[in-house]
């Protein structure tokens, strides 16, 4: 066996895997017909895992191609329960042309992995192949059992990916009472020598929605008094205009308390945006998780110049707060008025846990013992990942990816964003951290 604090090797692979998997492109458009390499993806992940002897399971969720793989590691306490260990294998598609370095190369260069997928998330994916290849490499027993789960789709919200496979396959998930994965672990600096690391206990629901006006066809050259467009126009521009109210969740609240005790900041009610604006890059984040939002991203209507059409329709990405969907539809309809039609295009619940437990305490144990000034808090991610989907089996989910992070790094604009790029010395922090928490957790 090798020195248990040992994980040189784990780190090194870790920073290779993640620019070995950038390289596999898995760009996911949200259409079935376009998405391409989940499958080259999952088969490059099995692969790595036979390759040190674990018995791996390949399915393909609700389409051809759409490939998900899963193993597992036995503990030496199996009445305790397993932990699912989660990852996406796709990413949004990226515009070369808009990119330092080709997003799909994985460069390895100024200190850092770049490509689509470095922090959303590959990074986390490499680090836990990684661990779990020099757990079963070392003959490492973790206490509990692992489940490893390396997922498609979690970009269109994981319909053939996440949410196919607990209603599908929930055997893969037998004994798990507990989940990390993405967005959480990730260092803030709130002031010198103030570092803290957010451990995701909630995040915002998804609703994807569909609106629609109509109207009477006609010609574009008479005045006309039923115009869909014109409806349509007007309730998107009502409802991007408006301010949805303040809520403070509890997992909001004890962000910000932390941080008041931290640094002496004070987040007044009255002044609640203007004093989370002090926080820096992850204003950006906590921001948007004190009010439900609603953002129209797209609009269609017509197929000529000259010809009034009878339909038109957008799309509103809406975020919404736990315990608010019956409130927030409420206030929807109000905005929108009796002209327009709305669907559910994607609809995922909020979700939401205490900061508080066991595995929280061994999270921040694994932290503090790799940056012993630091501290750990509560977040709630404005976004969404796969724990929607695992929260239905009654699995308690937490984001946990750790990172530490350069303070200069503006992390949330990395997601999704152009020139994405993981730290090097962020990925092999993030392996040391993980090899000790998934050991003893």
């Amino acid at each position: 066996m090798t020195d248990a604090h040992d994980t040189t090797l784990a780190q090194d692979e870790a920073v290779a895997l993640t620019s070995e998997l950038i390289q596999i492109d898995t760009s996911n458009t949200g259409d079935p017909a376009t998405t391409v390499g989940e499958r080259a993806a999952a088969e490059y992940v099995a692969a790595k895992l036979a390759e040190v002897g674990y018995e791996t399971t390949y399915v393909e969720s609700g389409g051809e191609g759409r490939g998900n793989v899963f193993a597992r590691l036995a503990g030496s306490e199996p009445g305790r329960g397993a932990l699912l260990i989660h990852g996406h294998l796709d990413v949004v598609p990226a515009d070369p042309s808009e990119w330092s370095v080709h997003p799909f190369s994985g460069a390895i260069q100024d200190g850092y992995v770049w490509g689509r997928g470095a922090v959303d998330m590959k990074d986390m994916v490499a680090m836990t192949l990684a661990i779990a290849r020099r757990f079963k490499r070392d003959g490492v027993v973790p206490r509990r059992d692992l489940v490893f789960a390396f997922v498609a789709d979690e970009e269109a919200g994981g319909a053939y990916g996440a949410q196919w496979l607990v209603k599908n396959r929930p055997e893969l998930f037998e004994g798990v009472t507990e989940a990390i994965g993405e967005v959480g672990g990730f260092s803030i600096t709130l002031g010198e020598d103030v570092r803290a690391y957010t451990i995701e206990t909630a995040e915002k629901g998804i609703a994807w929605m569909k609106l629609r006006a109509r109207g009477r066809a006609g010609h574009g050259s008479m005045v006309h008094d039923d115009n869909a467009v014109t409806k349509l126009a007007a309730a998107v521009a009502r409802l991007g205009a408006h301010k949805f109210p303040i809520v403070l969740t509890d997992s909001v609240r004890e962000f910000l308390d932390a941080v008041g005790r931290l640094t002496g900041l004070e987040f007044p009610e009255d002044d609640l945006e203007g004093s989370i604006a002090k926080l820096g890059s992850i204003a950006r984040i906590v921001g948007a998780t004190i009010r439900d939002t609603a953002n129209p991203t797209m609009l269609t209507a017509g197929y000529k110049a000259n010809v009034i059409p009878s339909v038109a329709e957008a799309v509103v990405d809406c975020r919404v707060l736990p315990g608010r969907e019956e409130a927030f539809e409420q206030e929807l309809d109000e905005i929108l008025g009796p002209d327009i039609e709305r669907e559910w295009v994607t609809h995922l619940p909020s979700v939401e846990t205490t900061f508080d437990g066991e595995l929280v305490d061994s999270m921040t144990e694994a932290l503090l013992a790799e940056d012993p000034g630091a501290t750990t808090l509560p977040y709630m991610l404005s976004g969404g990942t796969d724990s929607k989907a695992f929260h239905t089996l009654g699995i308690r989910c937490f984001g946990f990816s750790p990172l530490r992070l350069p303070a200069d790094l503006d992390f949330g604009a990395l997601f999704h964003g152009v020139d994405e790029r993981v730290p090097v010395d962020a990925l092999k922090f993030g392996v040391r951290v993980l090899d000790r928490f998934l050991r003893t957790c």
